[in-house]
């Protein structure tokens, strides 16, 4: 009699623990049901970070992508693998794919969102292999080649590409992301990666009524990793399928170069501020609801106002990675101004604020546009004119003391 009150209490036990197991299972699954749903049905800025693995554990490019489905406008932000920092995963120094290699996609995607200052829910991983397939399934990919490419890599493989906008086959999509000129400097090959995000999404987009037929997207998916599931997934391309590839802003993460322990890394700018602020900029632009600040992007033309060499210069690079376009950098009509300004020739009180809040300057001067400007190259191509004075600090303006 005993020993049966000891195996009820067991079976008791067991039973107890099974329904606890239960439980967690539904909570842990309700609650990424609704994280997923949330952010694919509720109109939020959607944010997934894209991997195409050279080898298994060797990241060839990595890139954020945030859209917004409202709008239907994107940014792709291109994170270099010799980022450097200390990572926390790998308690040393290093460059930032080398957290992918040895920690995985998801130790990986955490760095990068402490990096980028902001979550990124999802997750896509392909390797350059399964990258050629899906280029053939999908008609090939459209890019441009400003010249043509004949090189031979070091193992002796001989890289052919005609210059001009062409379409290329799986084969070609693999030499343009892989060959490098002796003369290529880094943002050449991030624009590259970049415009092959690009052409991804306008395929895409173009073919989404054969991709996304639900017995074609399992042969589409297959070829690529992801922490949805099935369902969820086709969610996640049907939107992404509605971006308006000719608007999509490219951001790259910069810095300065170092050499550690034999390698050069780049370390973001500011401590990694800069970054963060940028991201947050470009998800404002998408995600702003007036139709004037998410038309299109807009011009700057920087002066230096002080006696600092390369103040424009180094401003240009900020605002250019803020997702602002610049026209020129000059010497002001004289190197003694006080206080930074900001004329405002298109008289959009929203968005010269929005260029002041970047770097903190509230002094902003509307410029009366007159008819006569018409003809005026100047007028005409330039939305802000930023000079720069004493008080700003090559990051921002500094408060008057006043």
């Amino acid at each position: 009699m005993r020993i049966r009150d000891e195996q009820k209490g067991l079976l008791f036990l067991v039973f107890i623990g099974l329904i606890i197991a239960a439980a967690c299972i539904i909570i842990a699954f309700s609650l990424r049901t609704d994280t997923v749903a949330e952010s694919l049905e509720n109109d939020q800025v959607i944010r997934v970070l894209y991997v195409m693995e050279d080898k298994p554990g060797d990241a060839l490019m990595t890139e954020m992508i945030i859209y917004y489905p409202v709008s239907k406008k994107a940014a792709i932000v291109n994170i270099p693998a010799n980022i450097g920092a200390i990572y926390a995963s790998l308690g040393r120094v290093d460059g930032i794919a080398a957290v992918y290699k040895e920690k995985g996609i998801n130790v990986y995607r955490e760095e990068i969102e402490n990096l980028l200052g902001t979550k990124i829910p999802f997750y896509m991983v392909v390797t350059l292999d399964n990258f050629v397939k899906l280029t053939d399934m999908m008609g090939g990919m459209h890019v441009f080649v400003p010249e043509p490419v004949d090189a031979v890599s070091e193992n002796g493989e001989r890289w052919l590409l005609p210059s001009g906008a062409v379409t290329f086959d799986g084969d070609k999509v693999s030499v343009f992301l892989r060959y490098r000129l002796p003369d290529e400097n880094n943002p050449d090959v991030y624009e590259r990666y970049q415009n092959i995000m690009i052409a991804f999404f306008t395929q895409l987009s173009d073919y989404k009524s054969v991709i996304l037929e639900k017995k074609n997207f399992r042969l589409y998916s297959s070829l690529m990793s992801t922490n949805l599931d099935q369902n969820d997934f086709y969610k996640l391309m049907k939107l992404l399928s509605g971006m308006d590839s000719e608007y999509i802003i490219k951001q790259n993460v910069t810095g300065s170069a170092r050499n550690v322990d034999g390698s050069v890394l780049v370390f973001p700018l500011n401590g990694g501020d800069f970054i963060k602020q940028a991201v947050a900029q470009s998800t404002n632009m998408l995600i702003s609801t007036g139709s004037t600040m998410t038309s299109r992007i807009y011009v700057l033309d920087i002066q230096n106002g002080t006696a600092i060499q390369g103040l424009a210069h180094n401003t240009a690079v900020l605002f250019q990675n803020a997702s602002y376009d610049i026209l020129s950098t000059s010497n002001a009509d004289k190197n003694d101004y006080e206080n930074t300004v900001i004329i405002d020739h298109i008289g959009n009180k929203d968005i010269a604020k929005m260029v002041g809040d970047f770097i903190h300057c509230t002094n902003i001067q509307e410029e009366e546009v007159k008819p006569d400007d018409a003809g005026n190259d100047s007028a005409a191509n330039v939305d802000f004119t930023i000079i720069l004075g004493k008080d700003f600090d090559g990051r921002y303006v500094r408060p008057s003391s006043k």
